[in-house]
C-alpha cells in the first residue's frame, strides 16, 4: 500500500496560485475558502527586499489532531496516509478547525459541513495526480508514495534538506519544504499589516505590543480564518458548571446549614436536582443550536469517535443527567432516604462534568492557550464556587449565628479569585499562547477582578456579623451575580484570544 505524502519545492515556486485556481475547479471550493493557497512574505528593508512563496495546505500528519477530536469520524487516516473527510457524517461541530495546527480545514456555509485538501483521493485512486500537481507550471508541487525509494518523492527527500511546519506540534506533517523561508511557515515569526496586497482582510490581524515589532520579516498575502467558536461555547462553559456546582455542593447542604425543602424532608429539597438539569438542559441546547442543524446531533450517538472527547463529554454530560434525575425523582415520590446517597454517588461525576472540558480542549492542538495546564482544576473550583452560590440563597439553619453557606460560598469566591488573578498573570509557555493571553487580558480589562475582590470581602464581611434571616440570601444573590458577570466575561475572552492567532 503506498503512502502518500507532498513535497513543495520553493526553488521552483514562482507564486502564480495556479495550484489554488486548480483546487478550487476541481472540487468546487467555495469562493472565499482555500484547500491550497499560496502566502507571500517579504524578509529584509527597503530596499534590500525579497518575497517569498510558500503553498500551504493540509499536511495529512500521522498522528491528525483533527481525526482524534472529530466525534463522529467524518475525518479518517486512510491506509494510504491520506486524511480524508466525509462530508455525510460531519455535523459542522468546527472542532476539527479548533484541532488543526495548520488552518486547513474550513466550514462550507452552503453546506454547514467541514472540508479540506483530500490530496484528490478521486483522482489518486483511478492512478491520476492531484490537480494541484498537474496544472503547475514549475513542477514545485512533487506528489507520490513516500515509502517507494525509487519513487521521485522519496529521492528528493532523500536529495534535498526539507523542513515542515509546526514540528513541535508533534503531528508527523506528510507535506515537506525544499529551501523554504522558515519564517513563512511559522505564523508567529512574521508581521501582518491591516490588508493583504491585492484584498483587504476578512478580519483585522491582532496587533500585540511587545510581540513582532522589530522583525523584518512580513506577510503580505495570506488567507484570513475567521473564528468558528462563537458565544454558543463560552456560553455553554458557564451554564455546565452552574449545572455540575448545584450537584457538587448538593450532598454537603445539611454541614452547611441548609434547611429541607417543602417537598422532600432532606437539605435543599430538590432544589438542586431542579437547578442541575435546568442549566444541563440550557447546555445541552446551547451545544445542538451551535451545529445549525440540530438532527445532526444524532450522529454523535449512531457514529460515535471513541477517541474525541466530545463524545465521551457527551457521555458523562448524559450520567450526570441521569444521577439527577433519579436523585430528583427519589426526592418527589418518597423515597426520601436514597436522596443523599444519590447526591454523593453523583458528586464524582457532577465534578467531572465540570472538569472534562479541559481534556476537550486539550484535543484543540491548534490553540495554544487552550492547551496551558491547570484548565481542569480552574473548572471544578468555579463549578463549586456557582454550587455555593446557590445553596448560599436557599433557606438556611446557621450554625452558630453564622449562614455557612455564604462562608462556603466567599471562601471559594475567593479561592476562584486567586485561581483567576494567576490565569492572567500567567506566562504561556509559547510565543502563540503569550500572545493570545495578552489579548484576552487587553479584552478584560486590567481592573476585571476589582469587583470580584469587593463582592468576595462583602461576602467575608456578613459571614461573620450576620444572624440567621438577616439578609444573608439578598448578600449571596448579589455576590453570586457580581462573581458570575466576571466569570463570564473571562469565558468570553478566553474563547475569542485564542481564535485571533493564526495558524498560517
Amino acid at each position: 500500500m503506498p503512502e502518500y505524502g507532498f513535497v513543495i519545492d520553493q526553488r521552483r515556486c514562482i507564486g502564480c496560485h495556479a495550484c489554488t485556481t486548480a483546487c478550487k475547479s476541481e472540487n468546487e471550493v467555495p469562493v472565499g475558502s482555500f484547500r491550497t493557497w499560496v502566502k507571500y512574505t517579504e524578509k529584509g528593508s527597503f530596499p534590500d527586499v525579497r518575497r517569498h512563496f510558500s503553498v500551504l495546505r493540509c499536511n495529512h500528519c500521522d498522528d491528525a489532531p483533527c481525526v482524534s477530536i472529530c466525534p463522529v469520524v467524518a475525518l479518517h487516516k486512510r491506509p494510504d496516509a491520506i486524511v480524508d473527510l466525509d462530508k455525510d457524517l460531519c455535523i459542522g461541530c468546527s472542532s476539527c478547525i479548533q484541532a488543526c495546527p495548520y488552518d486547513a480545514l474550513y466550514i462550507n456555509e452552503d453546506t454547514g459541513t467541514a472540508e479540506k485538501c483530500h490530496y484528490c483521493a478521486h483522482r489518486t485512486e483511478i492512478g491520476l495526480e492531484p490537480a494541484c500537481v498537474v496544472v503547475c507550471p514549475e513542477e514545485a508541487i512533487v506528489s507520490g508514495d513516500m515509502s517507494d525509494p525509487a519513487s521521485p518523492i522519496a529521492q528528493l527527500i532523500a536529495e534535498q534538506p526539507t523542513s515542515v511546519r509546526r514540528p513541535e506540534k508533534g503531528t508527523k506533517p506528510r507535506t515537506r519544504y525544499v529551501d523554504v523561508l522558515p519564517e513563512s511557515l511559522d505564523p508567529a515569526k512574521a508581521r501582518e499589516p491591516d490588508q493583504w496586497i491585492w484584498s483587504q482582510r476578512r478580519s483585522q490581524p491582532s496587533h500585540v505590543p511587545g510581540f513582532n515589532e522589530a522583525l523584518d520579516v512580513t506577510t503580505v498575502l495570506n488567507v484570513d480564518h475567521v473564528p468558528r467558536w462563537g458565544w454558543h461555547i463560552w456560553s455553554y462553559l458557564f451554564t455546565k458548571n452552574i449545572a455540575a456546582g448545584a450537584m457538587v455542593v448538593a450532598p454537603l447542604l445539611g454541614m452547611l446549614g441548609v434547611a429541607s425543602g417543602p417537598l422532600a424532608p432532606v437539605p435543599g429539597g430538590i432544589v438542586p436536582e431542579l437547578v442541575a438539569l435546568l442549566f444541563l438542559a440550557i447546555t445541552g441546547w446551547l451545544l445542538i443550536d451551535d451545529l445549525q442543524r440540530p438532527e445532526r446531533f444524532l450522529k454523535l450517538i449512531f457514529h460515535p469517535n471513541t477517541k474525541s472527547w466530545l463524545v465521551k463529554g457527551t457521555w458523562v454530560l448524559m450520567a450526570f443527567g441521569g444521577l439527577t434525575t433519579a436523585s430528583l425523582a427519589a426526592g418527589l415520590f418518597g423515597f426520601e432516604e436514597l436522596v443523599a446517597p444519590l447526591r454523593w454517588v453523583n458528586l464524582p461525576v457532577a465534578a467531572f462534568a465540570s472538569g472534562y472540558t479541559a481534556l476537550l480542549f486539550a484535543q484543540c492542538r491548534g490553540r495554544d492557550l487552550w492547551i496551558e495546564p491547570g484548565l481542569m482544576l480552574n473548572l471544578i473550583a468555579r463549578a463549586a464556587m456557582l454550587g455555593a452560590g446557590i445553596a448560599a440563597m436557599l433557606p438556611n439553619a446557621a450554625h452558630d449565628g453564622r449562614p455557612d453557606a455564604l462562608g462556603l460560598l466567599a471562601a471559594l469566591a475567593l479561592a476562584n479569585g486567586l485561581l483567576l488573578r494567576a490565569e492572567m498573570r500567567r506566562h504561556g509557555s509559547t510565543e502563540a499562547s503569550r500572545k493570545a493571553h495578552e489579548l484576552m487580558l487587553d479584552a478584560l480589562g486590567k481592573q476585571v477582578l476589582t469587583p470580584w475582590w469587593a463582592a468576595t470581602a462583602t461576602a467575608l464581611a456578613c459571614y461573620v456579623t450576620l444572624s440567621p434571616g438577616s439578609g444573608a440570601q439578598v448578600v449571596s444573590a448579589v455576590v453570586l451575580a457580581t462573581v458570575s458577570i466576571v466569570l463570564f466575561r473571562f469565558e468570553r475572552a478566553w474563547i475569542r484570544a485564542a481564535q485571533k492567532i493564526p495558524n498560517s
